[in-house]
Order: structure tokens, then sequence, then C-alpha cells
């Protein structure tokens, strides 16, 4: 884990998604996806996940400038929306993992991991196929299948 990364725990009960206002599966999803995110969305999921606005920006290579014209505009882009489902994707299947233990889900994935080549699983999310990697790692890792 980096030196900026941090967690700072979320206190909601609510279920990750309905933290986060985003639906978990299906077609609201894909047109939430498509019609950009609001901004909300973004500060919603940095709490619910504990991490600091400025890292969750990096990881979705969201740059400072696009995120201060988003917050004025109140929407991402369709690009930006599925780059940061693609962090809470991963998130709350790390979050299951380690049966909702929110630290141990946050430590996961900010630290090098053996199977996906000593790379924190937050900086293998800048592609489809790189998020269904570590997606299969915690499928994998959920049976018991450690290689």
């Amino acid at each position: 884990m980096s030196a900026s990364t941090k967690f700072v725990p979320s206190r909601s009960k609510a279920s990750f998604w309905s933290q986060i206002g985003v639906p978990p599966r299906g077609r609201k999803l894909y047109e939430a996806i498509e019609a950009g995110f609001d901004f909300a969305t973004y500060q919603k999921l940095a709490t619910a996940t504990g991490i600091e606005k400025k890292e969750l920006a990096r990881i979705t290579n969201i740059k400072s400038a696009t995120l201060s014209r988003r917050a004025k505009d109140g929407k991402f882009s369709s690009d930006e929306s599925d780059r940061l489902y693609r962090y809470a994707e991963v998130y709350n299947a790390s979050l299951r993992l380690f049966e909702n233990n929110k630290i141990k889900a946050f430590q996961w994935m900010h630290n090098p991991v053996k199977a996906l080549g000593y790379i924190a699983p937050s900086d293998m999310l800048k592609t489809s196929a790189e998020t269904e990697e570590v997606l299969s790692v915690i499928g994998r890792l959920e049976h018991g299948v450690f290689n």
C-alpha cells in the first residue's frame, strides 16, 4: 500500500451498491454507465471503500482537471463511469472474499498480489482484461485454488 493510500472506514450498514447509488447488475446498471454516473457517486464510492478521493482518481485514471470539470458538470462520461464501476466491482468482490472485513478487503486491493505478478489489484483496473483477471483471482481464492 502506498504511503498516500490509507483506509478510512465507512460506517454504513446498507448494501455496498446502495451506498454508492449504483445498480449492481442488469439493464439499470448499463443505462447508468451509459448516461454517466452523477458526481455524487464518485464521492460515495470513495467513502464506501475507504479510499482517499485523490487516490480513487489516480486508480480510475481521472485527471484532476477532468475531476474538477465533472464536479461542475455533475456527471462523468460513460468511459469514466465504467472505470469507476470496475473499481467498485473489484472492491465489492474483495469484500465478499474477506467476509465483509473492510480493512482486509482494502489492504488486499492496495497491496501486491503474487497471483497478479506482484501487482496490486487496484493497479490492474485500467482495462477490462486486467479487471477480469483480478476477478478471476478472487474467484480462485474463494474456491481455495491458490495458483
